[in-house]
């Protein structure tokens, strides 16, 4: 394994099935929440939870329900203490002083916008202001004509647009992104600050790492199974099988290092199925090679045969199961994906 750069099995990401963690479900207060709504928040909650695990993973259930998994910690108190506290937006001038907070933010939306006279294309956000927020955002920008407004959310600078003239009529937009998708983050991030939307916790659990023990226990008495058959049935072909799919789920594995992907419960179960996908390849090769010899052909042509003859039904197998994840990768969505 350490000959292709990876020294230990510890390097490859497990989730919360495997790793433990803690699983969180909120709930809206508000009975029927708008999809923007949800969508804000869920997004909120995603930028938070990354300070915990990169492996986390917030997605929604239901109509008003989110569901937080941050695999690989176990103080849920201190997570709900921090997943509890509202985000802060504010608006603040070069001086430092805070000229309007998030809930003087009416809208905030992304869009682009075209120059018709040169065709160039500008990604940008539009602010919306309540009455209050628009009589002080026209205040700030009168006086600061030509410095920056530094746009802060949870204490962290999201945007500093340097204002080019007064903004009296409540509306402004923010240029500058090299693209839509951020602007649109930066857009849900304003819109996140002032958020009506508010969540209760329904449920939380601290999952243990039981899980994994468990199932590599299994999934190695299974592949063990599975070598002492092909040896016992096939003898010397059965070794060479076997020594194959050793190899094959070493590839596997440094794949799961190399590209990052987080090892589930589910994926120990997949490992396992593409193990026995293989092992049936190697059972009707051989089938076809025995049949051959019992027909008096040498082994050599034996050998050519059998590989012919199984191709077909090979083929098959593996394309019929290329088809079938390619629909759940399409249909499918969180850990199913």
């Amino acid at each position: 394994f350490g000959y292709f750069g990876y020294s230990t099995m510890n390097q490859i990401k497990l989730g919360l099935d495997l790793a433990g963690g803690v699983s969180i479900t909120y709930q809206a207060k508000e009975e029927n929440p708008s999809s923007e709504d949800m969508a804000d928040t869920i997004y909120k909650l995603q930028q938070r939870v990354q300070n915990y695990s990169t492996e986390a993973e917030v997605y929604q259930e239901g109509n008003n329900r989110i569901n937080v998994d941050i695999p690989g910690v176990s103080d849920a108190n201190a997570i709900l203490e921090e997943l509890g506290k509202p985000g802060s937006l504010i608006f603040v001038d070069s001086e430092g002083n805070q000229i309007l907070d998030g809930k003087q933010v009416a809208s905030a939306k992304a869009g682009m916008t075209e120059d018709k006279a040169t065709g160039s294309k500008a990604y940008v956000v539009s602010l919306t202001f309540t009455e209050e927020g628009k009589q002080a955002f026209a205040e700030a920008t009168t006086n600061g004509v030509g410095k920056p407004i530094y746009i802060i959310y949870d204490n962290q600078i999201i945007s500093a647009p340097t204002v080019r003239e007064a903004i009296t009529g409540g509306q402004c937009q923010i240029d500058g992104m090299a693209d839509y998708e951020e602007a649109n983050n930066l857009a849900s991030t304003i819109r996140i600050g002032s958020l009506s939307l508010e969540l209760e916790e329904l449920r939380s659990n601290v999952v243990g790492q039981e899980a994994i023990s468990t199932s590599l226990k299994a999934g190695l008495i299974g592949f063990a199974i599975v070598i002492v058959f092909m040896i016992a049935v096939y003898l010397l072909p059965g070794l060479a099988a076997s020594l194959a799919l050793c190899l094959y789920v070493g590839l596997i594995l440094i794949l799961l290092v190399a590209f990052e992907v987080t090892l589930t419960l589910p994926g120990v179960a997949g490992i396992i199925l593409s193990i026995g996908m293989a092992v049936d390849a190697n059972v009707i090769i051989f089938t076809r090679i025995k049949e051959e010899i019992g027909l008096g052909t040498s082994v050599k042509n034996a050998i050519k045969a059998g590989f012919a003859k199984a191709l077909s039904a090979i083929i098959d197998g593996n394309v019929t199961t290329l088809i079938a994840a390619a629909v759940l990768f399409w249909r499918g969505s969180g850990t199913v994906k």
